[in-house]
């Protein structure tokens, strides 16, 4: 009797029907997924079905990766990037464009900032950032932003993932599920907030109905070590091949566990985050320290927390990470209801510098050509003073209400157009007159410089083929490509 080299599992010796027609059948569905999941995957070459291997978008893309600076809570685009000289001539009377607002507002407010020219382009730009002003020749400035409502938690929704009210996944999560990532040692899509999450907390870099490996990896920039940043960083207790030993136990484990529950995507998305940690060990160590980087480097995005957040933004995108996620004004928002002349220029000054330090790097680095930089929050401000409400401002005329309907944005590199001022506010800044961009039209053409048509690229859920750009009525905006 001849020996088997093959040992018995005693999982398969009793089965019955029930359990042999399952098996069969989802053996046939794997197959057919199989071979749709290599072509829908496995682009990047090689055979492996790894979701975050590298793919190549539809058309030949502009940009390969972006920075998505998020301006919390509103800036003011009337004391930013859109100078209104009528709110000067027409300070503190009623204006004509007036329009409704969430909570009262009185007469025009003029801005408290000088603006002046910057550039060959000559566009204008607040004197609360000075270090990006000089970098306008390479921007294309959207003063012509409109969203739907005038509260945070759709508007932030609307912008960071195409929808206010239901969940729906992130731009970063569309992004990484069409591209992949470059780096298969460090997350895709990561998010960077110092102090905690903000408003709508992890929804706004959420994965939603796309596996879970697409969704943003939160890292909490107000610590500077390594350590802190990412807990359990590094194991202190075990060397390296006993690590790997014991994830490769532990992976067995857990795959024998998700095939008897049908491969759910929840066990699936745990298994990969188990693996990512442990290559993550050596990778993140170095891409976080910015204390590797010269002392000449550091001294130009300068001190404190958005410097260091910035900084390790360009190291992340270096090293292949597809979007990072940066946020200012987590812990002290742009929400200035009053004080809004003093908060602003706090809040300015706290990034500025390294905004500008970064769009210089990455320039020198020869990265900026292909990195998409987006700045902008969720809506603007009134050109209108807001007035006193009661547990509010305290009785304060100083600061502006919420505006959805007009404010502005910019991006630079990643093929968008240089030098370029693209639509207008009224003459106040209250509404978008001339040229008005959707966030599902600024989202349409993030993705067309990304190499993707944003009406063919969707994703099959409970029926129904989903896009980042909804169902209707987005464009991409061509004017704003070089």
């Amino acid at each position: 009797m001849l020996k088997s080299h093959h040992p018995v599992d005693p999982r398969f010796l009793f089965l019955t029907r029930r359990d042999f027609l399952t098996k069969c059948t989802l053996g046939m569905g794997a197959l057919g997924f199989g071979s749709l999941m290599q072509e829908v995957l496995g682009a990047g070459g090689g055979s492996t079905l790894n979701p975050l291997a590298p793919r190549q978008p539809h058309f030949a893309p502009k940009a390969r990766r972006v920075i998505h600076i998020f301006a919390n809570g509103g800036p003011s685009h009337v004391d930013t990037f859109d100078p209104k000289p009528a709110l000067d001539k027409w300070h503190g009377q009623k204006i004509p464009s007036h329009l409704g607002t969430e909570r009262p507002t009185g007469g025009a407010w003029k801005s408290p900032f000088s603006f002046s020219r910057h550039g060959q382009s000559g566009i204008e730009v607040s004197e609360l950032f000075p270090h990006v002003a000089r970098h306008v020749d390479e921007m294309t400035v959207v003063r012509s932003m409109h969203a739907d409502v005038p509260n945070h938690e759709p508007s932030l929704l609307m912008m960071n993932c195409g929808e206010s009210r239901l969940v729906r996944p992130s731009v970063g999560s569309w992004v990484t599920y069409g591209l992949g990532s470059e780096n298969q040692n460090l997350p895709g899509f990561i998010a960077m907030c110092p102090g905690g999450y903000p408003i709508q907390e992890s929804q706004n870099w959420q994965s939603g109905f796309l596996p879970g490996v697409f969704q943003g990896t939160y890292i909490d920039t107000q610590h500077s070590s390594v350590e802190k940043l990412i807990e359990n960083i590094s194991n202190k207790h075990q060397s390296r091949p006993a690590q790997r030993r014991q994830i490769d136990l532990l992976q067995e484990m857990n795959r024998r566990h998700a095939e008897r529950r049908q491969r759910d995507a929840q066990l699936e998305a745990r298994v990969q985050s188990f693996e990512l940690a442990y290559r993550m060990q050596l990778e993140a160590t170095d891409a976080f320290d910015i204390q590797r980087e010269s002392e000449a480097v550091r001294e130009m995005y300068g001190p404190g927390t958005q410097a260091r957040q910035l900084l390790i933004a360009r190291r992340l995108v270096e090293r292949g990470v597809r979007y990072v996620q940066v946020w200012t004004g987590a812990g002290q928002p742009w929400d200035n209801h009053d004080d809004l002349e003093v908060n602003h220029r706090n809040l300015a000054r706290d990034c500025d510098q390294a905004i500008g330090a970064l769009l210089t790097d990455l320039k020198q680095r020869g990265l900026l050509e292909d990195t998409l930089v987006l700045w902008g929050g969720e809506f603007g401000r009134t050109p209108t003073v807001e007035l006193p409400t009661p547990g509010s401002n305290a009785g304060k005329i100083n600061g502006r209400d919420h505006n959805h309907y007009g404010f502005s944005v910019w991006m630079a590199g990643g093929g968008v157009r240089k030098g370029y001022v693209h639509g207008a506010t009224d003459e106040f800044g209250f509404k978008a007159v001339e040229k008005p961009v959707h966030p599902h039209d600024l989202h349409a053409t993030i993705l067309q410089l990304l190499g993707f048509d944003h009406e063919l690229f969707s994703f099959n859920y409970a029926g129904f083929d989903f896009r980042l750009t909804g169902v209707e009525g987005a464009h991409v905006v061509h004017d704003l490509i070089a």
